[in-house]
């Protein structure tokens, strides 16, 4: 069976449960860990975004290991997935934290999480949030425009103390699964120009309430190509050694996100070879790293449920209509993202034909749709479908559209599984309001 999901070519219908250690078979049911996924779905409801604990760990040690003979810090791209619960458990790994706005700096605060272990990047700080950043003492500043020092040695100046600084420069390097998660290049809003970052930092090299501390950049995510990342890792090397021979105190260089993941037929590179092709590019350079995977640490670990409302056929075209949407899982419509989708119960020589069918939800839009024209088990109302890949940019991207309830989060742990968030109530729909 073939079918062109997007730019996707589906030689079969996959089971993502075969290249995702952490979920698999037992009889005829689907597991997470040694949950099975219909009891979850059974006792939380649907939707609900599922995540597997040894999945995380497995993940976030997979780059401890690959850079373990480095000075090198990784640290978790809050923005990946914010949850609380999964925040103190990568504390507790080790981890640092990335965060790109004030509110995901409330979050680690709000989990116990020391702020020097937390790197503020992103394009439009505010005032309030240098601010709050200043007062928690956070490790550093990744500086992405000049207004934006200005306003950091304001800041600084106002409450007597250096900011620990860097600067995020746009290498103009390209890389990234989609146009929209693309970050490197010299049209995108992120970053300043090598030559800009440069004379700003010898501007405020023996500035008095400015402390250098690195220089970073970040050039996407979902990266399954190691030669824009050995690019960048060089490019940000030759621009290190260039500042320390200026006299700038370089400590770190921040290479930011990490490899990609497998949704579907992707061939993603595994992490010690990322990490390979870094130490490399690096050379005899002398800094601590930092990096930034998020979708890489979560990204697989997590799925999304969803139970089947309705099926039908609109002239030869069969529609799959479950009760997740759009506004549960945005990927699909904002990125043209594929999610393979698979029943979590399967009957031993099961009669049910194969079919070719879009899973839509039930929101109003054309959008709404999760997959297009998808190889799968024909199923039938209150069928339990996982939809994978969910672990990384699903519920934080989630919304109230149409007045919909968020999803509630449940973690999974060997035999035993909690809700770490509940889901809403139609109260919590129009609460401040």
């Amino acid at each position: 069976m073939k079918k062109n999901a997007g730019s996707v070519t589906i030689a079969k219908p996959i089971d993502p449960a075969d290249f995702t250690p952490q979920f698999k078979w037992r009889g005829g049911n689907l597991l997470c860990e040694r949950v099975p996924l219909q009891r979850i779905a059974d006792r939380a409801g649907t939707p609900a975004y599922v995540y597997s604990r040894a999945a995380i760990e497995d993940s976030y040690r997979q780059y401890r290991r690959a850079f373990r003979d480095l000075p090198a810090t990784i640290c978790y791209s809050v923005k990946a997935n914010s949850n609380l619960t999964i925040l103190r458990l990568l504390a507790r790994l080790g981890s640092g934290f990335d965060i790109v706005s004030g509110g995901e700096l409330y979050r680690l605060q709000r989990a116990g999480i020391a702020a020097k272990r937390v790197v503020f990047s992103g394009v439009g700080k505010s005032r309030e949030e240098i601010r709050e950043a200043m007062r928690a003492r956070i490790l550093v500043f990744n500086i992405e425009s000049e207004a934006e020092l200005e306003v950091l040695l304001s800041e600084a100046g106002r409450v007597r103390r250096r900011a620990p600084a860097a600067i995020r420069i746009n290498p103009d390097v390209v890389a990234g699964g989609h146009s929209h998660i693309s970050t490197g290049k010299h049209e995108h809003k992120f970053g300043l120009d090598w030559f800009e970052a440069r004379r700003l930092y010898l501007a405020h090299r023996h500035s008095r309430w400015l402390e250098w501390k690195g220089i970073g950049a970040h050039i996407g995510s979902q990266i399954l190509d190691l030669r824009p990342v050995r690019r960048l890792v060089s490019r940000l090397a030759e621009c290190a050694r260039e500042l320390q021979r200026e006299g700038i105190p370089i400590s770190h260089i921040d290479i930011g996100g990490g490899a990609g993941i497998r949704y579907t037929n992707e061939n993603p590179v595994r992490i010690d070879e990322y990490a390979r092709a870094v130490k490399r590019a690096l050379g005899n350079l002398r800094c601590h790293l930092l990096l930034e995977p998020g979708r890489s640490i979560v990204g697989a670990a997590g799925i999304l449920l969803t139970r089947v409302l309705y099926t039908k056929t609109n002239r030869g075209k069969t529609f799959v209509i479950v009760d997740a949407a759009m506004n549960d899982l945005i990927r699909p419509a904002l990125y043209a993202a594929i999610h393979p989708v698979t029943p979590v119960h399967r009957e031993f020589g099961d009669v049910r034909d194969w079919i070719r069918g879009d899973v839509v939800g039930p929101v109003c839009e054309t959008g709404d749709c999760f997959l297009r024209d998808w190889p799968m088990r024909a199923v039938v109302t209150g069928d339990v479908l996982a939809l994978w890949g969910a672990g990384a940019y699903g519920f934080v991207q989630s919304s109230n559209y149409n007045s919909r309830l968020r999803a509630p989060e449940v973690l999974v742990d060997d035999r035993k599984f909690r809700v770490i968030r509940k889901r809403e109530t139609r109260a919590d729909l129009v609460r401040g309001e």
